[in-house]
C-alpha cells in the first residue's frame, strides 16, 4: 500500500512544507513587492503543475488518435480538466499578486491577456466535447483540438509574451517584478520553490487519478446499464 502511495505521500509533505515555510521563512525584499512575495510559492508553482497537467492530457489524445481506447479519451479529458483549474488557480493568485505589485488586479498586460487567451482555448475543447453526442466522434474530435490547445500554449504563455513590453518578469519590461526569475531567485526562496512545484503538480495528479477512476467506473456501469 506503501509502496503505491509514496508519491501521495510526498506531496502532501511537500505541500505542508511549502505552507509552513512558505509564511515563516525570511523573504528577500525586491522592488514593491514586500511580503507579497511570498506568492511565488503558490502562483507560479500552479503554472507548472497546470503546464505539466496539459501535457499528460495531449499525450494522451495522441496515444488515443494512435489506438483509439475509451481508456486513453477519459484520461486525457480530466488531465485537461485538472490543468484548467490549475490554470484558473494561477490567473486568480496572479490577480492577487498584481494588486500589490502593480497596484490593480488586472492592467490587461500581454502575459495576463494571453494567459486568458490559452485558457478560453481549453475552455472551447470543453465546450466541444459536450456538444457532440457520438462517444467515439467526441473522443476523436477532442483529442484532435486537444493537440491544438496544447500547442497553442507554446507561443502564448512562452514564446509571445517575451518578445512583446510587459510588467511581468519574462517580458521586456523594466518595471515589473525585478529578480524574481530563476538566475536571480534567492537561495532561501529556492529551497521553498521547487519543493512546492513538485508538491502542487504531484496534487493535481492525485486528484486527476481520482476523478479518473470516478469517470471509469461511471462508463463501466453506463455499458452494463
Amino acid at each position: 500500500m506503501i509502496k503505491q502511495s509514496w508519491w501521495k505521500i510526498l506531496g502532501a509533505i511537500l505541500l505542508a512544507y511549502t505552507f509552513t515555510a512558505g509564511f515563516l521563512i525570511k523573504v528577500p525584499h525586491v522592488g514593491n513587492l514586500y511580503g507579497s512575495i511570498r506568492n511565488l510559492f503558490f502562483h507560479v508553482p500552479m503554472w507548472f503543475g497546470m503546464m505539466v497537467l496539459f501535457t499528460v492530457s495531449v499525450v494522451n489524445a495522441i496515444r488515443y488518435l494512435s489506438k483509439p481506447s475509451i481508456r486513453l479519451d477519459i484520461y486525457s479529458a480530466e488531465y485537461a480538466k485538472m490543468g484548467m483549474v490549475f490554470g484558473i488557480l494561477g490567473l486568480i493568485t496572479g490577480s492577487i499578486w498584481a494588486t500589490y505589485a502593480w497596484g490593480e488586479p488586472w492592467s490587461n498586460d500581454p502575459k495576463q491577456l494571453l494567459a486568458a487567451i490559452a485558457l478560453l482555448i481549453y475552455a472551447a475543447y470543453f465546450i466541444l466535447r459536450n456538444s457532440i453526442p457520438d462517444m467515439d466522434k467526441r473522443a476523436k474530435v477532442g483529442a484532435v483540438y486537444n493537440v491544438f490547445a496544447c500547442a497553442m500554449l507554446i507561443p502564448t504563455l512562452w514564446i509571445i509574451p517575451r518578445m512583446v513590453e510587459s510588467l511581468h518578469p519574462g517580458g521586456q519590461g523594466v518595471e515589473g517584478n525585478p529578480g524574481i526569475n530563476g538566475k536571480d531567485l534567492d537561495p532561501r526562496m529556492r529551497m521553498v520553490f521547487w519543493p512546492a512545484v513538485l508538491g502542487w503538480t504531484l496534487l493535481g495528479i492525485w486528484i486527476t487519478t481520482l476523478k479518473i477512476r470516478f469517470s471509469v467506473f461511471r462508463e463501466k456501469q453506463l455499458a452494463n446499464a
